[in-house]
This record gives structure tokens, sequence and C-alpha cells, in this order.
């Protein structure tokens, strides 16, 4: 088995990759290689990030003491995200907190999906084949909270969702627009874009109407 300061070694190496040769492989050896290596904290504290979410700032350094995957543990409960190498111009990898607690829960940061079309999607309220609340595998109970808390922030007192699937295989996340306070069209690709910063980037998220719909539950 492979120590924490062999894959810390291994770690930085990846890191050393020039940008032009950073393939889907160096990816994924660089998310199994992090979740086997000790980081180095930058801040003791999160820092806001120029997206304006909190994240833990940390770089890949021989000696370095702290468990990556303690530290991305912390973190999902936490509701922050994670830098690596923040000291560079450009880091080495920004992780979102979605990406944190599916990993937590799954081993996965996020899973390879076919790309989802943005804007206006039409569906048949006929072809649902599912519609419930979110399982606590789907949206454990600490995420929701930490939602909770974000919407909170924005004013909104009582978010409402639902979990849809149109073939009981791949399940989307619907957040009710009138729950929401029916922002207008033209801004609910930044509400969608803010909430999915607390999902896993393989999760489908639907912003729809109360009307027609099955029965939404709080979040």
């Amino acid at each position: 088995m492979i120590s924490n300061a062999e894959s810390t070694k291994k770690l930085i190496e990846l890191t050393n990759t020039p940008e032009s040769e950073r393939t889907p492989e160096w990816e994924v050896k660089f998310f199994q290689t992090l979740t086997q290596s000790n980081l180095e904290l930058l801040t003791a504290d999160p820092q806001q990030g120029p997206d304006g979410w909190p994240y833990l700032l940390a770089r890949t350094a021989e000696g370095a003491t702290e468990p990556a995957q303690k530290m991305i543990q912390w973190l999902a409960l936490k509701g922050m995200g994670l830098v690596v190498n923040a000291q560079k111009d450009y880091p080495d990898y920004v992780f979102s907190y979605g990406m944190l607690w599916s990993f937590k829960e799954t081993g996965f940061f996020f899973k390879d999906m076919e790309p989802e079309k943005e804007g206006v999607v039409e569906f048949d309220l006929n072809s649902i084949k599912h519609a419930g609340t979110p399982t606590p595998q789907y949206l454990p109970d600490y995420v929701r909270s930490i939602l909770r808390e974000f919407f909170r922030d924005q004013g909104v007192l009582a978010p409402k969702i639902l979990v849809i699937s149109q073939d009981k295989i791949k399940y989307e996340l619907a957040f009710s627009l009138e729950s929401l306070g029916n922002p207008p069209e033209n801004e609910h690709a930044g509400v969608a874009e803010a909430i999915g910063w607390f999902l896993p980037p393989h999760y489908t998220l639907l912003l729809v109407s109360e009307k027609g719909m099955p029965i939404f539950s709080d979040l």
C-alpha cells in the first residue's frame, strides 16, 4: 500500500504537468492521488473565491501533514469548496461544494454523463415515471440543511423541491419557481448556476412551476 508521503510526492509531480498535457486520464490520476495524499493549508479559515463561494485554500508540498481525505470529509459537512494550489496564478483544481459531498457519499467527485442542454426544456407530464422527495442517498440531510441556509441568506424561507424521473434511471432535481419568489426568466440561468454549486456536476437541475406538477415538498 502506498503511503501518504509517497502519494503526496506523486501528487506534486502531477501538478507539475503542463496544462496542455492534462488529459482526462490525468484528471482521473489527480483525483485518485489527491485522496491518498496530504495537503498544506494556506489559510486557517476558508476564503471567499472570485465566484463568491467559500473555499479552503491548500497547496501541495512535501512534508504536508493534513490528509486530503479528512479535509474533504470536513468540508462536505460545512458547505465549502476546496482550491488546490491557490497560490498559483491558476490553481491546479477548484472543487465545488457539490463535488466534495459527492465524494464523501459515493467515492466519486462526479460521474461522466452526457452533457445537459441548458435553457428551456419541455417534457410531457405523462412521461414522468417517478416523482417524490429525494432520498438521503440522493440528497443527504446535511446538504439539504446547507441549501436551506443558503436560501435563507437570499430571503427565500420555504424552498420546495421534487425529484422526478422519466425512465427510473436518471433523476432530476426540480425547484419550485413559486417557492423561489418567481424570479424573472432572464434570471433563471443565474439562479440555477448558484444552486448548481451545491450539487454534484452530474446532477440535472430544473426550475419549474408547480402548476400541473406532482406535489413538491419542503427542502
